[in-house]
């Protein structure tokens, strides 16, 4: 017999992505009674991972951002605890491959700024400009913590002096916008250099801004690998938060049902190991998929048809066919580096390096247990290779579906992803391991049915919804629900992914039912997110419910082993 659960709460919280997690975790600090619900076995999310024999595998981390001191991650968890896991900086940061070109890029960008200009003395002056723009968006990024704050938790006067540094970050990327697709990027880079070597390093990438970003958080440094013991250690210690201050978080629980009286919500209605159970609550927060919670969790009338439209038909990212890798050496024996490595072709369209193809796709590729030799046991090694992907790749993966629109998996679903890894592996044998296929223990694939299954995120997107202009235009990210008291809560409440936009969604949510239930909270954690207060004035206040810094992290499967 498990934990009960308890008559009611203050906040329920659909999902246990970092989202939901960050969320749990601030209003627990904050004083309130908070249950969390789990659809899967395991807490996390994307960040859930998994397990193979004696090795750890990320489910889908390729870099950290925004988790160092002064980043959006790193400044709320340096208030949730002084125990929190900890990201790696990453000193070489990314390998750009392709059929005529192999540069590196560390945190040092003027190293390959001069690699191109030796190579391509004829463009000096536009790549100079074109690092220049990029290390001014790493700067715009560098203040991101300063701009977090959702402006719906702000009054009238707060907006208006909110713009300011809202245009002083956007001021970075005007110049950039509109120039995407093969024509747009062609257009874009075309404003600093003409040479087509120097276009073709970007061959894979869908507009200019993508191809600067990297290049400017290698400015600032703000490039992390996980936390030793990888991913998954980040919602492991947010869902310990939520457990110390003696709250709840339930996993196996499928919520069906938002409860609404009026039109406000009360509670939700879901099944764990086939009971359906009840609970009651002042306020929902849906770290959820968004057309899930309004498709399937709520009344149709909720929605009018054209928001329900406009959610249907946002840009939202691709998903992903993932092999996790087993080695019986270390990967560094075989070629590889810490370096996230991005191999393209200047043979193939924008659209083919994504169109699911594995002989003209993009092929990312990592190595985790370089950088963290507790994810595999010792004198072996793991590697991660991605394909961007979509869902609607030979119709769903030559999946069926039931009666209630879940995709079925069958053989020719398993033939199809298992030749897929094997045309990748094959391309990355050679072209960087000649001897790899005879060093893999085993591999694990995972395709978008896969990301949708434990996600439950649309498509199985790895990161919700694109910045971009209709999606800012159509409001497609937001905070607030035509249902008083339900929130977004996940990554679906902002554009753009990752732990650092779930952990701003989350805080975000739990800012706003702090507005409504403890004001004196709401200020300091408003004035602390606007930059006003430091960690040890908001520490010191005794508003938040104090915290031992109890938490150690649970030794990995290998770890283990070796003990």
């Amino acid at each position: 017999m498990g934990k009960p659960f308890k008559s009611g709460y203050d906040v329920i919280i659909i999902g246990s992505g970092v989202g939901g997690l960050t969320a749990g975790a601030l209003l627990s600090k904050a004083g309130l009674s908070v249950c969390i619900l789990e659809k899967e076995p395991h807490v996390g999310g994307y960040l859930a991972g998994f397990r193979r024999k004696d090795f750890r595998f990320d489910t889908a981390i390729h870099w950290l951002n925004q988790c160092g001191p002064e980043g959006v991650a790193g400044k709320i968890f340096s208030i949730l605890g002084k125990d929190h896991p900890v990201a790696i900086p990453q000193k070489r940061i990314r390998r750009y491959i392709g059929n005529h070109h192999d540069y590196l890029l560390t945190n040092n960008p003027e190293e390959l700024k001069a690699a191109w200009i030796k190579e391509f003395p004829h463009e000096k002056k536009g790549i100079d400009r074109f690092f220049k723009a990029a290390k001014k968006i790493g700067a715009a990024f560098n203040e991101y913590s300063t701009v977090f704050r959702t402006e719906e938790s702000m009054g009238f006067w707060e907006r208006i002096k909110n713009k300011l540094p809202l245009i002083r970050f956007g001021s970075a990327f005007i110049p950039h916008l509109g120039y995407s697709g093969e024509e747009g990027i062609t257009k874009g880079l075309n404003r600093y250099f003409k040479e087509k070597k120097l276009h073709d390093i970007f061959a894979a990438d869908g507009d200019v801004i993508g191809c600067m970003v990297p290049i400017g958080w290698a400015y600032y440094g703000d490039f992390q690998s996980p936390p030793r013991g990888g991913g998954q250690v980040i919602p492991e210690w947010l869902s310990y938060l939520v457990r110390y201050y003696h709250n709840d978080v339930f996993t196996n629980c499928q919520v069906e049902k938002v409860l609404v009286e009026g039109n406000e919500a009360t509670g939700v209605v879901f099944k764990q190991r086939g009971e359906e159970i009840q609970l009651k609550a002042n306020h929902v927060i849906a770290a959820c998929d968004v057309e899930t919670l309004y498709n399937k969790m709520l009344p149709a009338s909720v929605l009018s048809n054209k928001l329900r439209k406009q959610l249907e038909e946002a840009d939202i990212y691709s998903s992903s066919l993932t092999i996790s890798i087993a080695l019986d050496c270390s990967p560094g024996q075989l070629g590889f580096s810490e370096e996230l490595i991005h191999i393209s072709s200047d043979s193939a369209t924008i659209e083919e390096h994504s169109g699911g193809d594995p002989l003209k796709s993009e092929i990312v590729v990592l190595t985790p247990s370089l950088r963290d030799q507790s994810l595999a046991p010792e004198g072996c090694g793991t590697l991660t290779v991605f394909m961007p992907a979509y869902m609607s790749f030979k119709d769903g993966w030559y999946t069926t579906k039931d009666e209630h629109g879940n995709y079925v998996r069958n053989e020719d679903y398993r033939r199809l992803k298992n030749e897929i890894a094997e045309v990748l592996i094959d391309r990355l044998s050679k072209i960087i391991a000649p001897d790899l296929p005879s060093h893999i223990l085993f591999y694990d694939v995972a395709t978008p049915v896969t990301h949708w299954r434990y996600t439950g995120n649309k498509q199985g997107t790895m990161m919700g919804a694109k910045p971009g202009k209709e999606n800012m235009k159509n409001k497609v990210a937001r905070y607030r629900t035509p249902i008083s008291n339900l929130l977004i809560g996940g990554q679906w409440a902002e554009l753009g992914g990752g732990v650092p936009i779930a952990v701003k969604a989350g805080t975000n949510a739990a800012l706003l039912v702090l507005q409504k239930e403890n004001k004196k909270a709401f200020r300091l954690l408003a004035d602390y997110m606007d930059a006003k207060i430091t960690a040890e004035v908001f520490e010191s206040s005794g508003v938040f419910h104090a915290y031992d810094n109890s938490w150690k992290p649970k030794p990995t499967p290998a770890e283990r082993k070796k003990s």
